[in-house]
């Protein structure tokens, strides 16, 4: 029997879609079960981006597009960036793809060789080591602590660079802590790599809307203009715009790379799906106050969940500043468990015993702890705290 390639053997299947996929078998056999672990806004898609696909059905847009996007969405993301984010990028600057996640990929299959090294700091999104060793990499795990917020400093950026290192990936708001890396942070990282010209940086703003901290939302850039030639920004409008499904991600930065992504996409997937360019150029040039209620239902949850945790007794979970998922610790509820021995085991105790699904935080490189995702209606997270409370409550 032909051997599974060794690349595919070292990687571990996504371990948000794994608890989501167990969740959904075990409601389909009856089980009540409340799931909080997919990062997936439980809004629906605003009316004036469907009705922009069902207009782009009827006038028959259902063909093939350029490998890396229609002239109109390419100039929609433009436009956005030029005026939300204060930046300037012409079309063979950008390139849309099935979404965000298929944008960083074909970065990391265009820049990394074998040998090659990229850090990417703790708590971290769960497909970031993984997509690095499938470019035949090597992910350096560096760990933010509580103490830091959960966001790496400089000196800790400078100790962990070496001759190998290629990329670092910077996420915020981040999945899973929800922090956000201000203007003076990002300057203070950047003032680092700018020491360190082989380096990348790719800089994924996916969570850029949903945002409450004081003052503008900055992305890297705004912060370390200097550093566009080897910088890399990494959007779509999965979450901002409750459009998971349409799969529309997309990517600014210098053009020779873009070129190569093009490449890359032009041998792989091809454009993305014709109608859902369609919809993403209504939603980034259409009305936006949709984005606004949408983050104000969120941040609603989050002082909710957050207030309620902390009752708990062992449970930790601090401020955050945007995404859709709180990141509190269960150490202490751990170690005075008997049948438990690590938050895997107690996200499978959780389901079991309480009907509830989270991720346990090993799956970001931050053991003891567990997300949870507030991306569902007010009603099913007191439901879920609910549970997790009384499930706690005779330890």
């Amino acid at each position: 029997m032909p051997r599974i390639s060794v690349k595919v053997e070292q990687i571990r299947p996504s371990a948000t879609i794994t608890v989501s996929a167990e969740a959904m078998r075990l409601k389909a056999e009856g089980r009540d079960i409340v799931s909080l672990s997919a990062g997936e806004p439980d809004f629906d898609t605003p009316k004036h981006i469907c009705e922009a696909a069902v207009a782009a059905i009827h006038a028959g847009q259902t063909r093939y597009t350029q490998v890396d996007g229609t002239p109109e969405l390419k100039a929609a993301i433009a436009q956005k960036l030029r005026a939300q984010n204060e930046l300037e990028y012409e079309p063979d600057q950008i390139i849309a793809s099935n979404g965000a996640k298929q944008s960083l990929f074909n970065l990391m299959m265009a820049v990394l060789n074998r040998g090659d090294e990229v850090i990417v700091p703790a708590p971290y999104w769960v497909s970031y080591p993984d997509m690095v060793k499938l470019a035949d990499a090597r992910p350096a795990i560096l760990s933010a602590t509580a103490e830091n917020d959960y966001k790496i400093t400089p000196r800790e950026l400078a100790n962990s660079l070496n001759d190998d290192t290629r990329m670092v990936i910077l996420n915020s708001p981040s999945n899973p802590t929800g922090k956000v890396y201000s203007g003076d942070e990002y300057r203070g990282l950047g003032e680092v790599l700018l020491e360190h010209p082989k380096v990348f940086i790719a800089c994924d703003d996916i969570y850029e809307h949903i945002y409450w901290g004081d003052g503008p939302f900055r992305t890297f850039l705004n912060a370390c203009p200097e550093l566009a030639d080897r910088t890399v920004l990494i959007n779509g409008v999965s979450k901002g715009y409750a459009m998971t499904g349409w799969r529309l991600g997309y990517l600014a930065g210098p053009a020779d790379l873009v070129a190569a992504m093009r490449k890359i996409q032009g041998q792989s997937t091809s454009c993305p799906s014709s109608i859902s360019q369609a919809a993403a150029v209504a939603a980034l040039t259409g009305p936006q106050a949709c984005i606004e209620e949408m983050r104000q239902a969120f941040e609603q949850r989050y002082r909710y969940i957050r207030e309620t945790l902390n009752t708990i007794d062992g449970v930790e979970c601090p401020e955050c500043d945007g995404a859709f998922y709180a990141f509190p610790s269960f150490q202490a509820v751990i170690d005075r468990m008997d049948a438990v021995r690590d938050d895997v085991e107690l996200a499978t105790w959780l389901l079991n015993e309480a009907g509830v699904a989270t991720v346990p935080g090993t799956a970001f490189g931050a053991p003891g702890h567990l997300r949870l995702s507030f991306a569902s209606s007010m009603e099913e997270l007191e439901d879920a705290i609910s549970r997790i409370r009384n499930a706690l409550s005779g330890l």
